[in-house]
């Protein structure tokens, strides 16, 4: 609201609200600090039809990737049932526990977040990482197979720990559903920090309480998550309030400030935008 006097003449804004993109009638560009833009891709959020959309995707992977190493050892060393028992201050040493070392790991996405995920959990010396993405292509020489997404059937079944990053667009919706679910091998460990519409959370449901696999999610269709969700209470669940890529890193910040400016030289020079979005992708 303090913005709407700037907005009227407004060319460029650089800021994540749909009132700024809606009430700014000159907007060439706006920039999202976010990596993800669903709300951005309504129709009539732009008052503008000539606003270009870019986003911050680039600047979250190395925050999201330690927060995925934290949360995948937390669930593989039985940290929640330690904590439980220190909480009651009982004293037992003896529940087993299971390691990224020699697991098979697979990344559903293999992106900036992929990437350095997959960068970090090599230290671990998993028995192989694979990646899945649209394609089945990778430069980065980080994953030791890259797979296309029709692949999927074949390398859940030999999947200890999936991770996925995929953003929230049609092509994803319920990528993760019941059928996929069922696929993974009894003790699977499911990690999203990428959009909670990717996953199908009432088939994750019955198999957390039937105890055959866990999970750890950031992420969720609707958020906040509502109060009467039976995921707050739900076993074999480690559940975090969407703080994996939060801007409450510095490093984070000052990475989306250096690339907004990045852009901005661009967009001053006449050049093309390096993150523009596709609208119809969704990313």
């Amino acid at each position: 609201e303090d913005a709407l006097p700037a907005l009227a003449d407004a060319e460029v804004v650089f800021g994540q609200s749909e009132f700024l993109a809606r009430n700014a009638p000159r907007l060439r560009w706006l920039c999202s600090p976010f990596a993800g833009v669903d709300n951005f891709l309504a129709p009539g959020v732009f008052a503008s039809a000539e606003a270009a959309l870019s986003n911050s995707s680039g600047a979250y992977g190395v925050t999201i990737a330690e927060h995925i190493v934290m949360v995948a050892l937390e669930m593989l060393r039985r940290q929640l049932d330690y904590d439980a028992i220190v909480a009651r201050r009982g004293w037992r040493r003896d529940l087993a526990v299971r390691s990224i070392h020699q697991s098979r790991v697979t990344l559903l996405g293999t992106g900036d977040i992929g990437r350095e995920a997959a960068l970090r959990l090599r230290a671990f010396r998993p028995e192989r990482i694979v990646g899945v993405n649209r394609g089945g292509r990778d430069e980065s020489g980080l994953f030791d197979r890259v797979l296309p997404r029709e692949a999927l059937d074949a390398v859940l079944p030999q999947t200890d720990i999936l991770i996925a990053s995929l953003p929230g667009t049609a092509e994803t919706r319920r990528m993760l559903d019941a059928a996929k679910l069922a696929l993974l091998p009894d003790g699977a460990l499911l990690i999203n920090v990428g959009r909670g519409s990717v996953l199908d959370e009432a088939a994750l449901e019955k198999e957390l309480r039937a105890g055959r696999l866990q999970a750890a999610l950031d992420v969720f269709e609707h958020e906040p998550l509502p109060k009467d969700s039976p995921l707050w209470d739900c076993p074999n669940l480690r559940l975090t309030p969407h703080v994996a890529g939060n801007m409450t890193l510095p490093y984070t910040v000052e990475r989306i400030v250096s690339m907004f400016l990045e852009d901005f030289e661009n967009y001053c020079a006449g050049r093309p935008l390096k993150r523009l979005v596709a609208r119809e992708k969704g990313y």
